[in-house]
């Protein structure tokens, strides 16, 4: 399968992944907040996280329940600089049913999580949309071309790498070839599709076919049907 097929399944199982998880979290917190009561608490700690490059702090509150139980919480949301400061009261939200289930009333403390797998749930699923419609439109023009554009071989110049695309600090290579229109005398100069190995051991030829379209050599299809891992 080639590189960008996967790549196109993996960003839009990801982005439904996250969609269908912002989904979740959003019917989550709908139905606590249809149950939930207030209450006041007070920070009386920071939990301090570190990651490789940065550094959080969770607040902790302490509050009494409507049934005299004392309760402390850690805030699931930390910010690299603290929100709060020791003993600031702040607006709780629990379960009456469990008041383990408690939150800070902050807007980010209940609808965060939702919020970040929606966006990004978005963004990935685009780009493996963005992959597929670019898969179709190429896959379309060869298709054309195949049936109605005209052959001609053109000389090899050069293996490329093309650096204007990376993935995982690698970038695929191009097969550069030019042909000499013989009508015109203009010279014009071709671009293979992206290649994710180096196909030098396979050219066992100075030229290699290009599909032109009749009257427009500027919409073209350099044929790298014969490297093996680019066959359907």
């Amino acid at each position: 399968m080639k590189t960008l097929s996967i790549i196109k399944y993996v960003f839009s199982f990801v982005g439904v992944a996250l969609l269908s998880g912002a989904v979740t979290s959003y019917k989550n917190t709908n139905d606590f907040l249809k149950e939930v009561v207030p209450a006041t608490g007070t920070v009386v700690d920071f939990v301090k996280s570190r990651s490789s490059d940065s550094v959080s702090y969770r607040p902790v509150v302490r509050f009494v329940s409507q049934d005299g139980q004392v309760v402390e919480f850690t805030s699931s949301v930390g910010k690299s600089r603290r929100a709060y400061s020791l003993n600031d009261t702040v607006e709780v939200l629990y379960s009456p049913f469990n008041v383990q289930e408690v939150k800070i009333n902050r807007f980010f403390e209940l609808w965060g999580p939702f919020m970040v797998m929606l966006v990004m749930g978005a963004v990935f699923l685009s780009i493996g949309l963005i992959i597929v419609l670019v898969i179709g439109l190429r896959d379309r023009k060869k298709e054309c071309l195949q049936r109605h554009g005209v052959a001609v071989e053109a000389e090899i110049q050069s293996v490329d790498l093309n650096e204007s695309i990376s993935m995982n600090g690698k970038s695929p290579f191009m097969i550069v070839c030019h042909w000499l229109n013989p009508e015109t005398r203009e010279l014009h100069v071709f671009e293979s599709e992206s290649i994710w190995f180096d196909p030098s051991k396979y050219i066992t030829s100075e030229t290699i076919k290009v599909l032109l379209e009749h009257g427009n050599p500027k919409k073209y299809h350099v044929d790298v049907s014969f490297l093996p891992e680019l066959k359907n």
